[in-house]
């Protein structure tokens, strides 16, 4: 198996600090190793909805509005536009500390050149249950081929698909290339499941 792999798909939450910091990592190596990555928005609080004890219900709710954006963004503009919005929302969201939901969504929306009646439908949600059922199709999708009791980031790599790696900070260079490499080889193990440990550091922007 190469290091360059011929289908790359990742489904993210944009409130998800976590996730951020992998899709940073995703995109460097990207970049370096020369191949696309699907982004595909899901929702944490389509997960947790069930769930009396959601602790971060606030915070996916406001997971859920961006989400919302982005998927009528991917209706208005294409697919093309789903990762760079989300590059958008997700700085101003975690090294910007901002909360500031809708200046936030105005903002990412004009950076990636959505601007006039086309923001404005965006932003405004006409279509809403375009956009949840889009979102819940997604989320379901995403928990189907990575398996239950799972959140984000998922990951897809040339059809196999997992959740993780959480990292933190995203690492940069050799070392994102190095973990890269790990990710995949481990994606190529048909029986591979799980790896992890407890975390000891919280998320370093």
């Amino acid at each position: 198996m190469g290091n360059t792999p011929t289908s790359v798909e990742f489904w993210f939450d944009p409130i998800c600090p976590w996730c951020w910091m992998t899709s940073r990592w995703a995109s460097e190596v990207a970049s370096v190793r020369g191949f696309d990555i699907a982004w595909h928005p899901i929702s944490l609080r389509i997960i947790n909805e069930n769930n009396p004890d959601d602790s971060h219900h606030e915070h996916h709710v406001r997971g859920h509005r961006f989400g919302r954006v982005v998927e009528a963004a991917r209706r208005e503009a294409g697919e093309s536009v789903v990762g760079p919005l989300y590059t958008a929302i997700g700085t101003r969201v975690h090294p910007g500390e901002r909360e500031d939901v809708e200046a936030i969504v105005a903002e990412s929306l004009a950076e990636v050149g959505i601007a006039g009646e086309a923001a404005q439908r965006i932003a405004a949600e006409a279509d809403l249950e375009t956009s949840d059922a889009q979102l819940r199709a997604n989320t379901a999708h995403a928990l189907e081929i990575a398996g239950p009791d799972v959140g984000v980031p998922i990951i897809s790599i040339d059809g196999v698909a997992f959740f993780g790696p959480v990292v933190t900070p995203a690492p940069t260079g050799d070392a994102a290339l190095r973990l890269w490499d790990g990710i995949h080889a481990a994606a190529s193990v048909p029986g591979f499941y799980e790896l992890k440990r407890g975390r000891t550091a919280g998320p370093q922007f």
